[in-house]
Formats: structure tokens, C-alpha cells, sequence
């Protein structure tokens, strides 16, 4: 600009008038650069580097304009500079030419043209810029002008059309303000100057920038004017439309004044109006000039209390309590400062509930610990009398409608603030007290919630005698949700408690604010437990059940107050804390004595289910009540301790009772026939199918626990259940916030048993299965674009089929499960597979992906190492089960086609002996053969590993390519050189108390003395010298125990064994798979030194003993299920214990057997024994579910709850149960678990101690492992680490010690003896 600017001589008045257009273009091109500027000094800085930073800098016409005058004017002196300086024919090249050309402008700008071209050119543009200014004036005043009569034709108008925070207020242009002009605007707004000019003084002011305002010196005096002004309404609004400004511009620091200011105006505003309150039929009209100015005001603080907290965290903790002091000011301005006379007055509260009925600033206050701190710390010290005012009105609205004061239940406002409702501008007397109430309600739910808000209580309330305390308060709150009720609709359908109540979401009816302060207490534990876990807010929500039992109800809307009882107490008992409160504190009144609450509530969900209750006449009102609070009794019988008390009502029979009759009478709803009206038939239909589905998922849930699942089985509705879970599943619906778990559990328990799995299998649920299993191993996704190959998985099963692979462990986890579905099942080996042919059954599955024996099912796989090692490692867990090993080995021939595999992996076919080739399939194959042809625990075998190591050798074990195993997988004996009985030598334990106590001349008279001293010792040893039980002295001990317990009538469970050996017993036929499990008993008796080696008669004739002693045993029932034939699925693994512990011995062995059945614990450890047994009631017989299932495994799983709570938790995470470990590992009685002496002792224990020590041996083991099942639960290998872990022998001593103290903490007895009895395991209706 400065070589541009050149000299102009005169310029004449055209000229004057086309440079003043030339520049107005300027600047409306530069417009959006100048107006972005926060101050005058900025935009000056823009003006000046305009050349710089604009690229169309030289395109103006302003500054082509001067460029043109420049080279007229000065064009002639540069020229005669450039010849003097060249003179001579000398030109300038390279630097020399930029210094010619700085001496040529230096010259240029010394001479006398130049300044005479700068001095007019000055002179002109001054008279051009105030041409500029003065029509910019008059253009604004005529603006103003047009602004006031706007104003003045518009002041009758609704208060949203030019209110403080309209949009309008915050979009307006303005124009830059200089300080001196702040100054004079601060003069003319003083309060002693004309109304006018104050006016002229605000308009200009909104339309300056608020940054310059608020920064200038006179700030603090315009501050005041401004405040003075609010108290005017003719310059009011133009006040308010600068502070909405200044509030979405400023700092908080000079916000928070302005903030201050508007509560220091209203509080002025309702001292100096002594507004009333409405009476009678009077009202309140906020169009009223009083009223519409504070409310504007009002609105203005609100807007502000709601978007200050986004903010505020990053500025002085002073800047917000001042703001949270002055709004706490100004709600408890009328209690600090009341006025005389008895007329109530209109207090800035109401006001604030009309506009933010639900409190959402006080919400927002509260939600971060930043200011939620400062709230309560005023709350307490200072303006405690809000939250007595609060207190004062939800208390008020109570006692109102029980003393009759109120002529309608159901009047409440509906939020000014909801375009969607139509607007009002008059309120009357109940409706601002509703509006109050409301406001109330919501900050004390808010208050509530967070332990300092609840230390605030008791609270001392006018007129009442007994402070109020947070339990009152609850309990208040709980009388106006049962008094007012939201009514359900005609046409409700629903019995889904949630759903019932979804469309009643978001009013402002009492039982709707009511449920959304008591569900945030519920999803608070530590709130919940001080509010809602008190006998009085429980006997407050069971009272209008008992009051409808006893059919002396008032209450005009009964169903849908209990319906919304069901809810909360369905929250309440989904927590741990609710549920004992419920079982186990005998503190609620119920018919005239004190009982359990959950003993109420299951008697109102009987007489719903049986339809005694005459006052619920409609039947779609009563399948939702009674759906509402079967799902409160779900929350408690699918868990352990709550079947234990809910078993003896036999809710189960009912649920099924109603089921059955729903189920037949939607089976006799005629077809809707063409032509009439069939609206209501569809809808009753529909009715009763969802009727229906309710108490199918209702008898589901039983499955969630072992014992429940034996009452659900009991029901006879076990296949329609799974059928209904497998179309849930297949749905995959969201699961709701009261169930703690999916169906994965529920599927889990279900496969445990035999009719369980039958029903999985026959819903479709093992066919999905299976085929999403391979769709994921072998096809891939079909919907995922492919855009490059997969890559090559590095694990042995890829994270694609992990979980697939886990459901499948979960399924077949039981051997109940393997020989339900594996048993009588060949495998296909066809001769053609094509690739397009999916299995779709396990037999199938094991065809394709483990018996892979013929280079037509390898060519049928598209990935064979990848597929085939999955279904070795699925092999793998599922033979980690000796029951299903022993079937898989009959039917199949698994491990003869595995070392056939090994075979043909030797490099040189020729031989034998050649170097077999390491990949992961042979590495996979041995460790499966060592697995499962080595018996023992983890100090007698050792297993290969999986993994291949670097260097020369990388594989270092031995493989396993013919019978025997190798000696290495074999670990020394140095613990196990018996004599020629089978035990340690004498000398070994002569120290042993137990030993000393068996002498003959140590033997006390009585029998109850005898036992009580054999406990005692046995314990003593058992925990100091458990190194000593083994060999000769336990069977001594085994033996003296059952022959004194079979001697006591009194002991004796089950009538004696009444059993003649006879020589026909030999033509007992055994099974292949008892053969094989003789051969394995046989194998590791050997390698025990126990068993000589013609031992292997005298076992297969002690089973044929046992076998056909216990065929007497057992009922005669017809059944399609595989597992449920006459026989028992499987090996008699106590059997062949019990043969190993007398050392081979035949005679001693059955003898001991014999009395052993008479005893309890026969049940328990002797799975065989109890199957279907003619002692056991009769539908437990026939469902032919082991007590060791739904007695110890429940048992177990209940204490592990509470004992052992995160490997609960982790189970419940995995989708995997306690129950199966504990079923796998007792029914082959730690067999490949523990050493041989330590499944002595185990047997020991519970035959000495008593069965409930088999329930602490499990719960020890569990809590031995809870690092390391808490670790496995984050890789989810928790299945497959509890199949293949073996128990270490340094676990004795710690297990014994745990079993003493949870035997002391835990009480005498867990009730095992009582849950065989028919009473218990067959209750019936009470």
C-alpha cells in the first residue's frame, strides 16, 4: 500500500462521489473478515495486512482506483530519479536492481509532489469516510425507529415472541464500540436520567459486542443501572436480551455477576410486590405485567442454572458456590424473610416449578462431584429449609387425599415447556401446589441417592412431633404411588411387568414420579440398602397385597397398584442384599403374626394363579398382576437359597397347572370365520398366547438351578419350556436389567440331564448348533465381503469358533448328555462327502471332525488341520469325562483309530520304527492318547504338552504309538510301596491316633460313643498327619465304620441290603462299556502295586455282584431315553474304588457294599447305587437325576455364593455351572483328579463325617482355584482348565483344614437326609 499510495491533485465532486462507492464495495468485500473481529484495534490490524493475507487484494477497484493516480501524479518523478541514477549506460543487475529501486522510492517519497499528493489525498478521504458515516447514522436511527413502533405495537404480545432468551437475542449484528462511547452509555443509563434516554442507551448497547461491555471500566456502574433498569418494564426487556447475550459470550467470571444480579432482582421484585397465592377458585395469570417479568427473569436463570455446568468445572470453585448460593437464596427467600399477616404469599419456588417442573438444574447440579460437593455442603450449613420446604410439600400432597381435601386424584400440570401440549396462562391454587409437589418430589430423588443428601435426614417438619426420616420419606412416597395409580388401558395385553408400565413413562402422575425415584434407589446398592432394605418400607409396599388378599380393598384401581408394587419388589429381589431380607427376616406382619415376605408374596401369586380373587374380574387385568408378581417370585426361585424356601409351596405345580389350562383352552379357540367380527377373537388370541408364553418362561426359569431343574422335570412341561427358550434364542432378544444372566446358563443346567438334552435336541437347538459350528470352522461368513484371504489362524481353534467350541463343552459336558446323544449312534463313514454337506448332529460332527480316517472325509474339509484339531480338542474335554471316554471307546474305537493316525504320520511307511512326522495333529494325537490310556492323578502320571519349542528338538516327549504308554507319561511310586495288603507298613502309622483307636481293646460299649470318637480322631489325623490315612488302615476304617453304622437302626437311611450270592451270577452279561471301565480300574490297580495280576476276575465278579444286587433295586419304568433304561449309563467307579481300597479283595469288597447301601451317603457317593431307586419317590426315580445333581451340586453352588462370591460371579460370566464340575468329579469320585490316597480319604470323609462333608470337599476345591479361575475367566478357557486341571496333592492339608471351619461355620448339617424324603423332594400345594 505504501508504494501504491501516490499523489492526487485535485479531485472533483464525480470523483469524490465514485470514490465513496469504490470504497463501500471494499469493505462489503471484506465484510465477513472485519465482522468476525472481537475489538476495533483487531479489525485495524485486518485493514492493515489486508495486502498480505487477501489474494484479490489487487483486484479491488478502490485499489486499481489508486494505482491509476499514483502512476498519473508520480510517474514523471520516478522516471527523471531512473535516468539520473543510469546515466552513464551503467544498469543495475542482480541486487544491484533492488537497490536501485529502494534509492528511486526513497527519493520519490522525499519529494515535494509526494507530500503534496499524501496532504490532499488525506483531505479527501476524510470527507469521503464521514460522508460514510453520517448515512450510516441515518440509517440506524431509522432502524431505531422502526424498532420502537415494532416494539410498541408488539408489547401485548406473547411472552416467547420477544422474550430474553428468544434467538433473536442472541444473532443480532452489532457494530464496534469504542470506550469512550461505554463510558457515555453508562452516563445515560443511570437511573436519574430521562426513561428515553436510558432506552436509546440499552438499545445501543445490545447492539454492541458484550466482550467489550463487560471488559470496559465502567462495567461495575452500568451493572448497577442495568439492575435498577430490570425493575421497569419498559426497559426490562431490552436488559434481559443483553444478559442472554452476555451469558452465551462472557466468561463465567463476569457471568456468574450478571447471574447474581437477576437473583438479586427477583428476589427484590417479590419482596416489593407481595404477590398472593391463589384460594378457593382465584388464579394466577403469568401474563400478568408482575408476574410475566419475573417469570421472564425467572426463565432466563433457569436456562442459565442448565447450561452452566458444562462449563463451570473449568473455572474458581468461589465463581460457582456464588451461583449456587444465590439461587439457594432466592428459593428460600420466603422462609428467611417471611411476611406478617395470614395471607399466604406467591414464593419464587412456584415459578420455578412452572418452568422446570422436574428440576432438571437440580438434576444437573448434582450429577458431578464438582458441584454436587458445594450443593450439599450449603444444603446443610445454610438452606437446610429448602430441603424442609421440599419435605413439607410431598408430606402435604400425602395427608391432603387421606383426609378427602382433594376433589380429583388425577389433577397435575403437564410441562409448560412441551410444544406438543397445548399452553395455559392461568393456573389455579392446586395447580401450582402440583407443580411444586412435582419439583419436589424430583429434588428429593435426586438428593437421595448420594450418602451426604441422605445424611441430611431426619429433618425436623412444622406441625409434626417426630422428625421425618429418610425411611418415613420413602414410606410416604410409597402411599401416593399406591393412592394414585396410573390406570392401565382397555385393551392391556401385557404381563411383562416392564411392558406394562412402558406406556405410562415420562407423565407427571404421581405413581409415575413415585417409580422413577424408587428405580434409581433400586440400581444404587449402597442407596438401596439405606432406603428401600428397611421392614417398614417392605411391610408399606406388602400392604395393599395383604389388604387384597383379605378382599378389603377401597382402592379403586387394586390391579394397577399392585402392578406397580411388583416392579420395585421384582428390583428389590434381583439383589443379593433384597433377597435375604425377603427369605430369611421374619420381621413383616401377615395375618395377625410376623412372617417371612416372601411367604406373602408367594401366597397372593398362588390365589392369582388359582383366580381366587373375585375383584379382578377382567382376566387380561389378571394375567398381568399375576405375570407381575410371578416375576418377583423368579427373582427368588432361581437362585439357590430362594428355591430352598419357595420349594415347599409348590409354585412350580401351580405355574404348570395354569400353563396346561391356558394351553388347552387356546387349543379350543374357534377359527375366526369369514365375515364376522373377529377383532376381538384376535385379540383374545393373542391374549392367550402371551398368556401363555409368560408361564413357560416362568417354569424356565426353575432351570437356572440344579434343583429347580428336577422340579421343572417333575412338571412334565420340560420340552415345551425348551422349546420355548430355543425360539427366544433364536431371537436373541435383549435380556432385562432383573435377569442377572441369558439363557446360556439355563441351557447349560438343562444339558446336565438326560430329558434335558433329549429336549435340547429335539427343539432344533443341537442342530443350530452344530451347524453354526461349522458354518464358522469351514464356510466363514456368507454376509462378510471378502477383500482379501484369511489369514491363517495361530491358535489350535480360532477365535471365530471359540465360542462355538464352548457351547458344545457346555452340552456335552455331562455324560448323561454324551450317551443321550452319542449313544446307539453310528458314525456315517460314507465313501462320498460333498462340500456342500453340512453335519447336522453330534454323531455327524464327530464323523467329519474326529474320526477323520479316510482320505475322503480330508479331502471333504476345506481347512483339515484347523478343523481337525478342533475336534481333537474337543475330544480332548469331552474324554476328560471317563464315562463318556468309556462310550466313545465302545462305540467308536477312538483310540485304536488314533494311533492308527500316528501310524501313518512315520516319514518311512515301511517301518514301524521310523521318525513320525511333528505337526499339530500328531501332537494333538498323543497328548489325547496319553490322556486317556494313563490313569491317575497329578503325582502318578505326567501329560504331554501341546506346545512345540524352538530349536534342533522341537518336540521333546515321547509319542505314543502302541500299547503300553510310554514310561515316561508314568511318574515313579516312591509313595506307594505297600505290603503284600495293600497299605503301608504298620510301622508307618503306629503313631496314628485313628490306628490306634481300630485296636480291639480301644473299642468303647456304645455305638454312639464309638462313632463320636471315630469322628474325633479321624479329624485330628486327617488334619495334622493326613500322610498317614492311606493303604490298610483306611479300609480297616471304612470297614469298622459302615459295619457299626449298618448295625444302628438308627443310622441305617435306607432298609438293609437283602442280598444272597448266588452261582448264577456269573451269567451276568456286562457291557462293553463296563468291560472297558474294569480294564481301566484293572490298569491302574496294577500301577498302584495294588492288584495282583489275576485280580481282573475277582472285579469283573464284584461288578456282577453289585450289578445284580442293585437290579433289585430299581423301579420298573418304560422310557424312550437312552440313560434312562434300566441300567446304569455307565461304570461303577465306587465300585472299583472300593475293590481298590480292600486290596482285591472280592469278598470284603461286596460285604462292605452291601452295609454301605443302607447308609445315607450311599446316595451320594455311590451314583449307581441310588439310580433309579426304588427308595427315592417315585418321580424323582423316573427322572433318574443323581441327588448328587440336585442335592450336593445345589447345595454347592448356594454356598459358593456366598463363601466364594467372584467364582460364582465367574461361573454365571462363562455361561458354565458349578453343578457340572461337581457332578463330573463325584461321579468318577476324582478319578484322574486327585492321587489314589487322597480319593481314599474322600471316601473316607463323607462315609465317616457324613454326606454333607462331599458338599465342603467341593466348595474347598473351588475356592483352592479361585485365582486361576478368575484368570481363565478372562481368556474364556474356564470350561476347558476345570476339565483338564488336575487337584496337586499339596491341596490335602488346606482342603481338610477348610472343610473343619466351613463345617463349624456352616451350622450341623445342610439338610441332606431331609431332602431325600418324599415331602421334601415332592412338595406339594400349601
Amino acid at each position: 500500500m505504501a508504494v501504491c499510495a501516490a499523489t492526487m491533485s485535485q479531485l472533483s465532486a464525480d470523483e469524490e462521489v465514485q470514490l465513496q462507492t469504490l470504497l463501500m464495495k471494499l469493505l462489503r468485500s471484506i465484510s465477513d473478515k472485519i465482522s468476525g473481529a472481537p475489538s476495533t484495534k483487531y479489525a485495524e490490524e485486518i485493514l492493515l495486512h489486508l495486502e498480505e493475507t487477501d489474494k484479490n487484494f489487487h483486484n479491488y477497484e478502490f485499489v486499481r482506483y489508486l494505482c491509476q493516480h499514483v502512476d498519473g501524479s508520480l510517474g514523471t518523478v520516478v522516471d527523471d530519479e531512473i535516468q539520473n541514477l543510469t546515466r552513464g549506460g551503467h544498469h543495475a543487475v542482480g541486487s544491484g536492481h533492488d537497490t536501485l529501486i529502494h534509492v528511486v522510492t526513497r527519493r520519490t517519497r522525499d519529494s515535494a509532489q509526494y507530500h503534496q499528493m499524501i496532504q490532499t489525498l488525506k483531505n479527501t478521504m476524510m470527507v469521503v469516510v464521514e460522508s460514510l458515516i453520517n448515512k450510516f447514522e441515518e440509517n440506524q436511527l431509522g432502524k431505531e425507529e422502526m424498532y420502537t413502533v415494532m416494539e410498541h405495537r408488539q408489547s401485548n404480545s406473547q411472552y416467547a415472541d420477544n422474550c430474553s432468551d428468544s434467538d433473536s437475542s442472541f444473532n443480532q449484528s452489532y457494530a464496534f464500540i469504542r470506550q469512550e462511547q461505554l463510558q457515555v452509555l453508562a452516563e445515560k443509563l443511570d437511573s436519574s436520567r430521562p426513561k428515553e434516554v436510558r432506552r436509546e442507551a440499552l438499545q445501543a448497547l445490545c447492539c454492541a459486542p458484550p466482550p467489550d461491555v463487560l471488559s470496559c471500566e465502567s462495567w461495575s456502574t452500568m451493572r448497577r443501572n442495568l439492575c435498577a433498569a430490570l425493575t421497569e418494564p419498559e426497559l426490562s426487556e431490552n436488559v434481559l436480551q443483553f444478559f442472554a447475550k452476555s451469558f452465551s459470550l462472557s466468561p463465567l467470571s463476569v457471568t456468574r455477576e450478571i447471574y447474581t444480579s437477576l437473583a438479586k432482582s427477583v428476589e427484590s421484585g417479590f419482596l416489593s410486590q407481595r404477590l398472593s397465592f391463589p384460594t378457593g377458585s382465584a388464579t394466577v395469570d403469568i401474563n400478568s405485567p408482575q408476574i410475566s417479568l419475573l417469570l421472564k427473569q425467572i426463565r432466563l436463570m433457569n436456562d442459565f442454572q442448565k447450561e452452566v455446568t458444562t462449563f463451570w468445572i473449568r473455572h474458581p470453585e468461589k465463581y460457582m458456590e456464588e451461583i449456587i448460593e444465590s439461587t439457594f437464596s432466592l428459593l428460600s427467600f420466603h422462609h428467611q424473610h417471611g411476611l406478617t399477616g395470614t395471607e399466604k404469599t406467591l414464593e419464587p419456588v412456584y415459578l420455578f416449578s412452572l418452568l422446570d417442573i422436574k428440576a432438571t438444574w437440580f438434576k444437573k447440579w448434582m450429577h458431578g462431584y464438582y458441584s454436587r460437593t458445594v450443593v450439599l455442603r450449603l444444603l446443610q450449613k445454610k438452606y437446610k429449609t429448602l430441603i424442609v420446604a421440599a419435605l413439607q410439600q410431598c408430606l402435604h400432597y400425602s395427608e391432603s387425599f387421606e383426609r378427602g381435601t382433594s376433589e380429583s386424584t388425577d389433577s397435575h400440570v403437564e410441562e409448560p415447556n412441551d410444544p406438543g401440549l397445548p399452553q395455559t396462562s392461568v393456573y389455579t391454587r392446586k395447580e401450582l401446589e402440583y407443580a411444586f409437589f412435582v419439583h419436589s418430589l424430583c429434588v428429593l430423588g435426586k438428593l437421595i441417592i448420594y450418602t451426604n443428601g441422605r445424611k441430611l435426614f431426619p429433618i425436623k417438619i412444622r406441625k409434626h412431633k417426630d422428625p421425618i426420616t429418610l425411611t418415613d420419606l420413602i414410606v410416604i412416597l410409597i402411599n401416593i404411588m399406591c393412592r394414585h395409580p396410573h390406570p392401565l388401558s382397555s385393551d392391556t395385553s401385557l404381563t411383562d411387568v416392564s411392558h406394562a408400565l412402558q406406556h405410562v413413562e415420562g407423565s407427571l402422575s404421581p405413581s409415575c414420579l413415585v417409580m422413577e425415584v424408587l428405580r434409581m434407589l433400586c440400581e444404587q446398592t449402597e442407596c438401596a440398602a439405606d432406603c428401600l432394605y428397611q421392614t417398614p418400607v417392605i411391610e408399606a409396599l406388602l400392604a395393599p397385597v395383604a389388604v387384597l388378599s383379605a378382599q378389603q380393598t377401597t382402592m379403586g384401581k387394586p390391579a394397577a397398584t399392585q402392578i406397580l408394587i411388583a416392579d420395585i419388589l421384582a428390583r428389590i429381589a434381583n439383589t443379593d442384599r433384597g433377597l435375604a431380607l425377603f427369605l430369611f427376616e421374619k420381621n413383616l406382619v401377615g395375618h395377625g403374626e410376623r412372617t417371612f415376605a416372601a411367604h406373602i408374596i408367594v401366597q397372593f401369586t398362588l390365589r392369582l394363579l388359582n383366580e381366587a380373587m373375585p375383584s379382578l374380574s377382567e382376566s387380561d387385568v389378571s394375567h398381568t398382576l399375576c405375570g407381575a408378581f410371578i416375576f418377583v417370585c423368579q427373582q427368588m426361585y432361581n437362585t439357590c437359597e430362594g428355591l430352598q424356601v419357595l420349594q415347599t409351596y409348590g409354585l412350580h405345580k401351580a405355574i404348570a397347572a395354569a400353563w396346561k389350562k391356558t394351553s388347552s383352552l387356546s387349543e379350543r379357540i374357534p377359527t375366526p370365520v369369514s365375515g364376522a367380527c373377529t377383532a376381538r377373537s384376535t385379540q383374545e388370541t393373542a391374549n392367550m398366547l402371551v398368556w401363555e408364553e409368560t408361564l413357560l418362561g416362568s417354569l424356565l426359569n426353575f432351570a437356572a438351578t440344579p434343583k429347580g431343574l428336577l422340579l421343572l422335570q417333575q412338571t412334565g412341561a420340560i420340552n415345551e419350556c425348551i422349546s420355548y427358550m430355543f425360539s427366544r434364542f433364536t431371537k436373541k432378544p435383549q435380556v432385562s436389567r432383573c435377569e442377572k444372566f441369558g439363557y446360556g446358563v439355563m441351557v447349560t443346567q438343562v444339558a446336565v440331564t438326560a430329558p434335558g438334552v433329549a429336549a435340547l435336541h429335539s427343539s432344533g437347538f443341537v442342530r443350530s448348533l452344530v451347524v453354526e459350528l461349522w458354518s464358522s470352522l469351514e464356510c466363514g461368513s456368507d454376509d462378510a465381503r471378502v477383500v482379501h484371504p484369511r489369514p491363517t489362524p495361530m491358535d489350535p481353534i480360532d477365535r471365530s469358533c471359540f465360542k462355538s467350541f464352548l457351547s458344545l463343552v457346555n452340552l456335552l459336558s455331562s455324560s448323561l448328555s454324551v450317551w443321550e446323544l452319542l449313544g446307539r449312534q453310528s458314525l456315517a463313514n460314507k465313501s462320498e462327502y460333498t462340500l456342500r454337506e453340512m453335519p447336522t448332529s453330534i454323531p455327524d460332527l464327530i464323523d467329519r471332525l474326529i474320526a477323520v480316517n479316510s482320505d475322503v472325509k480330508i479331502h471333504s474339509l476345506f481347512h483339515y488341520e484347523q478343523s481337525h484339531t478342533f475336534g481333537l480338542r474337543l475330544l480332548s474335554v469331552l474324554c476328560c469325562c471317563l464315562d463318556s471316554f468309556l462310550l466313545l471307546e465302545s462305540q467308536y474305537h477312538i483310540c485304536s483309530m488314533l494311533l492308527q493316525s500316528q501310524r501313518e504320520n512315520i516319514a518311512d511307511q515301511d517301518t514301524t520304527e521310523g521318525a513320525i512326522i511333528i505337526d499339530s495333529l500328531s501332537v494333538e494325537r498323543n497328548h489325547m492318547l496319553v490322556r486317556v490310556n494313563v490313569v491317575g492323578g497329578p503325582s502318578e502320571r505326567r501329560l504331554p504338552s501341546r506346545a512345540l519349542e524352538e530349536g534342533e528338538h522341537p518336540y521333546s516327549w515321547t509319542m505314543f504309538l502302541s500299547h503300553p504308554p510310554p514310561p515316561c507319561y508314568v511318574l515313579n511310586l516312591q509313595d506307594f510301596q505297600n505290603d503284600s495288603q495293600g497299605g503301608i507298613s504298620f510301622s508307618v502309622f503306629t503313631d496314628c491316633e485313628i490306628s490306634s483307636f481300630l485296636a480291639p481293646w480301644k473299642e468303647p460299649k456304645s455305638e454312639e460313643s464309638w462313632l463320636e470318637f471315630c469322628r474325633r480322631h479321624f479329624c485330628k489325623d486327617i488334619k495334622s498327619k493326613p500322610n498317614t490315612l492311606s493303604g490298610k488302615l483306611l479300609a480297616d476304617l471304612l470297614e469298622n465304620v459302615v459295619a457299626h453304622l449298618s448295625n444302628s437302626a438308627s443310622e441305617c437311611f435306607f432298609s438293609p441290603a437283602e442280598y444272597k450270592v448266588e452261582k448264577g451270577v456269573k451269567d451276568v452279561v456286562l457291557s462293553s462299556v463296563e468291560q472297558l471301565g474294569i480294564n481301566t480300574c484293572f490298569r491302574y490297580g496294577c500301577y498302584l502295586q495294588i492288584l495282583q495280576e489275576d485280580a481282573m476276575s475277582d472285579l469283573e465278579l464284584l461288578m456282577k455282584h453289585v450289578k445284580a444286587f442293585l437290579s433289585t433295586q430299581r423301579i420298573n419304568a418304560s422310557s424312550d431315553l437312552i440313560s434312562q433304561q434300566d441300567e446304569y449309563p455307565g461304570h461303577d467307579w465306587l465300585a472299583s474304588t472300593v475293590f481298590l481300597i480292600m486290596a482285591g479283595n472280592m469278598e470284603r469288597s461286596l460285604h462292605l457294599l452291601l452295609n454301605l447301601s443302607s447308609q445315607l451317603s450311599s446316595a451320594f457317593i455311590w451314583p449307581a447305587r441310588i439310580h433309579a431307586s426304588v427308595h427315592l419317590p417315585q418321580e424323582v426315580a423316573e427322572s433318574r437325576i443323581p441327588p448328587v445333581y440336585w442335592c450336593t451340586a445345589h447345595y454347592v453352588e448356594m454356598l459358593l455364593k456366598a463363601e466364594v462370591p467372584l467364582v460364582h460371579s465367574a461361573f454365571r460370566m462363562c455361561g458354565f455351572t458349578p453343578s457340572q464340575m461337581c457332578l463330573h468329579w463325584l461321579t468318577q469320585c476324582f478319578w484322574n483328579y486327585l492321587d489314589w490316597t487322597e480319593i481314599c480319604q474322600y471316601i473316607c470323609t463323607c462315609v465317616v463325617m457324613g454326606p454333607d462333608y462331599q458338599v465342603y470337599l467341593c466348595l474347598a476345591i473351588f475356592k483352592h482355584l479361585q485365582p486361576e479361575i478368575l484368570e481363565c475367566t478372562q481368556s474364556q478357557e474356564l470350561q476347558v482348565f476345570l476339565k483338564n486341571e488336575l487337584l496337586w496333592t499339596c491341596y490335602c492339608i488346606y482342603y481338610q483344614l477348610l472343610l473343619h471351619n466351613l463345617r463349624v461355620v456352616l451350622g450341623a448339617s445342610l439338610g441332606c437326609a431331609s431332602d431325600l424324603s418324599k415331602d421334601s423332594v415332592n412338595p406339594g400345594l400349601q
